[in-house]
């Protein structure tokens, strides 16, 4: 065949060239994967130690406050599904500029988590092999597993979701039996729900950032909602099944942790391992080896969502166009992928997981509460982008209502120096929006 008569091959851009490889059962999987990621393995001591043998109400405050948040997500999820998840929620309802900051605020809330728990992935690591636990064969460690997961989500969707969905099972089942035969030897006189065993209001309110830090999740899940077969089902379905399922789960871990080891809890470091370890004692091994793939599905889920948010960063032209753009093989944004990798891994080398969830938790909070205000205007204004019957959600404001109080609510127990880590934050993304938007101006 002659060189005129070859097919020209046109650069594969936005959506379209998306393939839609992810159905309800893997969608689930992914939302349950980065919510059960890191923070399952410190929170029950974290939370013992603030509110003593009534954390579990902080749990139920914790499901009371995300439910709402989950709902809102499922309805504004099912009306506007290009790629990009918050982002995209918010550009389609409010505007560009509401979308811009609730994109970069998720992408540096991601971005931090990432590096944190991949932080606290090399501390599990070095307490099976303490050799990790120097310098440079962490660097070597870190440096590793970001290439590993570079190279999953590189080779396409249907592997990346193949290998979540794997993940995903192999460490919350041992989470589930734990949380299950465990019940069976709870003492109950270390376990509280009277809201009269709360130490105080400020002790649970910082009980319930350290809940709503481990709850979160869902939202980078979501992004690649341009690869998901039938969102205006998929995505309602999927975030809800996830989002009760965990809820189950960490009420399960906490009540089992504290029952079994009892004011030991509150000094743990380790506490799921230390408490599988109390009822068996190969289970410490077990545990850690859960939490080192736990993290690790937790990593593979942010790469994956939070590529798609660069990408759809790129593909309405406030990063790059080059961000917008997916390999011809296997149609997966590569410069977005090493990009969030690559900035996840150098955090990662200097820090430490707590001090990178603090922009993370924070930020993470505020856009739960602009997702609750697009689901508002998305059901007032009826916002159909791809057609289909969207998820309704019952008592028109009442739920995005609920869950912007609640957000707002918690938000308002940060300390100083996470709220001006935040406004650091929203004033830089404003730089940036003004300067994007100032060169677009004149190209135009």
């Amino acid at each position: 065949m002659s060189s005129d008569s070859a097919p020209i091959r046109k650069p594969l851009e936005g959506d379209a060239a998306l393939i839609r490889a992810v159905g309800s059962f893997a969608l689930a999987a992914a939302v349950m994967n980065i919510i059960v990621g890191g923070g399952i393995f410190r929170m029950p001591s974290a939370l013992s130690a603030q509110v003593g043998i009534a954390a579990p109400l902080a749990l139920v405050a914790g499901a009371l406050a995300i439910i709402p948040v989950a709902l809102c997500f499922a309805a504004i999820g099912s009306r506007a599904v290009a790629t990009g998840g918050p982002y995209s929620y918010l550009g389609a309802t409010f505007g560009n500029f509401a979308g811009f900051v609730a994109g970069a605020l998720m992408w540096i809330s991601n971005v931090a988590s990432s590096a944190g728990v991949a932080a606290a992935f090399s501390v599990q690591v070095a307490n099976l092999v303490p050799w990790f636990g120097q310098p440079l064969p962490r660097a070597g460690l870190l440096t590793a597993l970001y290439l590993i997961l570079y190279a999953l989500n590189a080779f396409g969707v249907k592997l990346g979701a193949r290998a979540i969905t794997t993940l995903a099972a192999l460490k919350l089942t041992p989470l589930f039996l734990l949380a299950g035969a465990g019940l069976f030897f709870v003492d109950w006189t270390q376990v509280s729900f009277d809201p009269r065993a709360v130490p105080s209001w400020a002790a649970l309110g910082t009980g319930m950032v350290l809940v709503m830090f481990a709850y979160s999740g869902m939202e980078t899940a979501l992004v690649p909602s341009g690869e998901v077969r039938d969102p205006s089902r998929s995505v309602p379905r999927a975030t809800m099944a996830a989002i009760l399922l965990v809820v189950l789960l960490y009420m399960g871990l906490q009540v089992v942790n504290q029952g079994v080891l009892g004011p030991a809890l509150a000094k743990s470091g380790v506490p799921i391992a230390d408490t599988a370890a109390a009822l068996w004692a190969p289970g410490r091994v077990l545990l850690l080896v859960t939490a080192c793939i736990s993290m690790a599905g937790f990593l593979l889920g942010n790469l994956l969502g939070s590529s798609r948010l660069l990408f759809a960063l790129g593909r309405d032209g406030y990063m790059p166009h080059a961000y917008g753009r997916v390999s011809a093989t296997h149609r997966v944004p590569l410069l977005a992928l090493a990009t969030h990798a690559g900035f996840a891994w150098l955090l990662a080398l200097g820090g430490t997981f707590d001090a990178l969830a603090l922009i993370s938790g924070g930020a993470i909070c505020l856009v739960y509460a602009l997702v609750g205000l697009a689901a508002w205007r998305g059901q007032k204004t009826d916002l159909r982008e791809r057609g289909g019957e969207p998820f309704l959600l019952w008592g028109g404001p009442l739920v995005p209502l609920l869950a912007v109080v609640a957000m707002g609510l918690i938000v308002t127990t940060l300390t100083g120096k996470e709220w001006l880590a935040i406004g650091v934050a929203l004033a830089g993304l404003g730089v940036v929006y003004a300067v994007v938007r100032g060169l677009k101006s004149r190209q135009a």
